[in-house]
Formats: C-alpha cells, structure tokens, sequence
C-alpha cells in the first residue's frame, strides 16, 4: 500500500546551522574495502533474493567499480531461474558505526527500479530497534517518489514544528510497534528522486544530518546541487544547503534517546513482505512477483543497480563520529532480533524495516 499523503504543518522559518568536516570516505577503486556483505538468504524482509559475499559478488560482477571509476551493486540480470530458487543480489553495511554529530552525503547516478525491486539506502543502529533506523533513500516496484522515514522504540514522533519543504507526511508515529512499523515516513515530492526519472536527471545527492537537534534529510538533483557539495568538499556548513525535504525535529524524536551510533547500509531485495504484497504490487505491476518477475526473464532486472559516486561522512569539529568495528551485525543476530521484536505484530505493507 503506497500511504496516502497529509499536508504537513511546517510553521518554523529556520533550522539551526552546523559545521561539519570530513572524516570518512568511501569512493573510486577502494569503495568496497570497508563494507561487510551480509551473505545470507533475505532472512529479515521474506525477500526473494540471495545476498552474496564479497568474493562471490566480484566473482559473478553485482558489485564492481566500472570504468567511471563508480560502485555498482546489482541484482543479477543474466541468469534464468527455475523454482524455488532465489535471485542473487547485494546487501552491503559499514564496518564503521557513525555517532549522532555526524552527516552522511551520497552522490548516485542511478538507483534500482522495477517491478519486485525493492531497494534501500538507510542506516541501523546495532541493536535494532532500540538504536533506531534512519532511511535515507527507499524505493518499491514502479513508484516514482522516493520515500524517507525512521523507526524507533516508543515514544519518537514526527513533530509538527519540523522546518522541512516537504509537504507530503504519511504517518507520523515512528514506534516499530505503532501501525505495523511503518515508521514516521516523508515524501520527497519529485519524480527525480527515485527511479526512471531520478536516471533521467543524471541522479543526485542525498545528505543525511544525524544530530543531537534532531534529523534531517535533502537532496538535490544533479543540475541543482550546490556549490557547498561539489567538487572534494572537506567541510560543509549546513547553512548553504537551504530547507531539508524531511526533517524531524528533536521536541518530537530527540536522537540521544532514541538513537545509537549507526551503520550505513545499501541493499537491493526483491518481493518480500512489501514489494510483493498484492495490495503494493498491483499499485504499479502486473503478474505475480515472484513467478512472473522473479522467475521470468533476467532483463527484468536491467535497471535494479546502484551506481554511486561516493559516501562522505562528516563530523563536528573535535567530537568523536567513527566508531571502528572488524565486522557489522551477524545475520544471525539481525534475524533473531528482528522476529523477536515483530512476532505477534498484524502484518501491514508499510512494514519498511529490513
């Protein structure tokens, strides 16, 4: 189900600055080196995907640096498929943890589309849901908008004071037990920032402030990034980068109590308990998910890819924001919390969590 919209009461005029400066960076021939590949069936969303391990993903090509000197990570579009099987594709998180203070900025030239296809660009604390999730960027099947939310423990919401240019509101409870665990989720109301129409423009960036006053997300299509963000950028001053399309404010959602330092995480499933549920597949597809899509021909998956320019990650000056790790989460740990927490839950196509 594709939530219906609400108009949002943006009353404020004026988000408080902040300075931020380099201190990650994920880009060109070493993109790769400091991501785990989750390499495990899709145990968490019911996808119908295989994500692959590094050496498995280099060896069959879903995730390779091309001659642009870009990451791509796919869902692979070259083999035919008998049942049961799955298809085989990409989840990928940092072996960093980054700390509240810190902004996330990521440059793609396209991003996955298509009947089935279910991608993500988000962050998770380790211990979901209590550290909360942030997505950044989120697709399903042939919508055209790209749809940001969190989820959290109790007790966060969406305040009616956010300063955002966003008018497209869908829910405004970001509790993972309030409403199925849609999340407080925001539109971005442009079809450049998902799909066909995101390719079409060239793509764009998207920056993610995770603070201690609270959440916010812009982004800006390729013809319309500032000057702030281009070339190699040591530092970024969020003053340049006007009103965000989605913020959450911390009167309603203070990130000290409801977020932990975070993961950053691509992934790419197919079907599953959003993009195949009936009542989100009909909405934009034909056919059954995964019999006619999954199982049918592999060009059915010649747009489900990333391509990225780069991850930056800033901090504030002097604060501690890279919390270094060998490893993110097990998949075993991520199943078991997961289904622990949302066991007994009424299923609902807004569940977002993966």
């Amino acid at each position: 189900m594709i939530p219906t919209l609400v108009a949002c009461a943006c009353l404020l005029p004026t988000l408080v600055a902040a300075q931020y400066q380099i201190v990650k960076s994920y880009e060109g021939s070493t993109f790769f080196d400091e991501w785990t590949f989750y390499d495990n069936f899709d145990n968490l969303t019911n996808g119908d995907v295989n994500y692959l391990s590094a050496k498995d993903a280099q060896t069959q090509n879903l995730a390779f640096i091309n001659d642009a000197g870009r990451a791509v990570m796919k869902v692979d579009n070259s083999s035919t498929l008998k049942f049961p099987s799955k298809r085989n594709s990409i989840r990928i998180a940092t072996q960093a943890q980054f700390t509240i203070g810190s902004l996330w900025v990521a440059d793609m030239t396209h991003v996955p589309f298509g009947c089935s296809v279910w991608p993500a660009w988000w962050s998770s604390s380790p211990t979901w849901p209590d550290g909360g999730e942030i997505d950044t960027f989120e697709g399903v099947n042939q919508v055209t908008m790209n749809q940001m939310g969190l989820h959290s423990a109790p007790g966060c919401t969406h305040s009616n004071t956010s300063v955002q240019s966003s008018t497209l509101i869908n829910s405004t409870d970001c509790s993972i037990l309030a409403n199925a665990n849609e999340g407080c989720t925001v539109t971005n109301p442009t079809t450049k920032s998902y799909g066909a129409g995101f390719a079409n423009a060239g793509g764009g960036v998207w920056v993610t402030e995770f603070a201690v006053k609270g959440i916010s997300i812009w982004f800006f299509t390729r013809s319309s990034i500032p000057d702030s963000l281009q070339s190699n950028a040591s530092t970024i001053d969020t003053s340049t980068l006007g009103i965000p399309v989605a913020n959450w404010p911390a009167d309603g959602c203070s990130p000290p109590d409801f977020f932990e330092p975070q993961y950053l995480i691509f992934d790419i499933t197919l079907c599953g308990d959003y993009a195949g549920n009936s009542n989100s597949f009909y909405q934009t597809c034909t056919g059954v998910c995964y019999q006619d899509w999954v199982l049918g021909t592999p060009s059915n998956y010649d747009n489900a890819y990333f391509e990225v320019n780069y991850v930056r990650v800033y901090g504030e000056p002097g604060e501690l924001t890279v919390i270094s790790s060998d490893a993110s989460p097990s998949h075993t740990a991520d199943a078991v919390r997961v289904l622990s927490i949302l066991a007994g839950l009424k299923f609902d196509p807004g569940i977002w969590t993966r």
